[in-house]
């Protein structure tokens, strides 16, 4: 229950990315998720193998290329999924950050953290 909790959250952030950035179109809902599905996929078996192979630039960078390496997995949903435009990496980068800030807000709050205290208490 909890997967397909955060699976509707990580839908929902794409949609806040898509109303906060020009540039991000997503026609509907069931688009948001096939692409939050899609993403979630992506981080979790290409990201590794790409932050492996670019592991000097992102020590050069101090860690800040895996900005553009989230941007590029976002921007390349952009050219794969129809229904789901995003210009180019720059807005994907921005576009990642931020569905990586709703989800963590409401991933937090709304799922909450079973090992730490509740934040109001």
């Amino acid at each position: 229950m909890i997967l397909i909790a955060k699976w509707f959250i990580n839908a929902l952030a794409i949609l806040g990315a898509a109303y906060l950035i020009n540039g991000i179109t997503v026609e509907s809902f069931w688009v948001a998720l096939v692409v939050a599905l899609f993403f979630g996929l992506m981080n979790a078996v290409v990201r590794p193998i790409l932050i492996v192979l670019t592991l000097p630039v992102t020590v050069i960078t101090l860690g800040l290329f895996v900005f553009v390496i989230n941007g590029f997995l976002f921007w390349s949903l952009g050219t794969i999924i129809q229904g789901f435009k995003v210009d180019s990496l720059w807005v994907g980068i921005a576009g990642a950050i931020v569905v990586s800030v709703f989800s963590w807000i409401g991933n937090r709050f709304i799922i909450g953290d079973k090992t730490a205290a509740h934040p109001f208490l």
